[in-house]
């Protein structure tokens, strides 16, 4: 059974960068043809797809998100990870990891408010 764990600051100021790392168990990152991606909900909103890396390592990413995320991996440690710059109270969401694009898995979700 894969399991997702996401994990990182639950507040960040505005302006500042928010980092998330996502845990992955029971199943590899480098397993072909899986996606990893970084998906949000904002509060009385539906959920919006950020970006994602796949398992040779390939990125992709939200055209609305592009300039502002990078998402990148640690292979020995079976983590990816989630870096989005420049916050403003706007990137107040839960934040969930997931892999794809089938037998999806989901991580619980993580709340993370921008706010000084």
């Amino acid at each position: 059974q894969v399991q997702l764990q996401e994990s990182g600051p639950g507040l960040v100021k505005p302006s500042q960068t928010l980092s998330l790392t996502c845990t992955v168990s029971g199943g590899s990152i480098t397993t072909s043809y899986y996606t990893w991606s970084w998906i949000r909900q904002p509060p009385g909103k539906g959920l919006e797809w950020m970006g994602a890396i796949a398992y040779d390592g390939s990125t992709y990413y939200s055209p609305s998100l592009k300039s502002r995320t990078s998402i990148s991996r640690d292979t020995s440690k079976n983590q990816f990870s989630l870096r989005l710059s420049s916050v403003t109270p706007d990137d107040t969401a839960v934040y969930y990891c997931r892999r794809g694009p089938i037998a999806e898995f989901w991580g619980q979700g993580t709340q993370v408010t921008v706010s000084s």
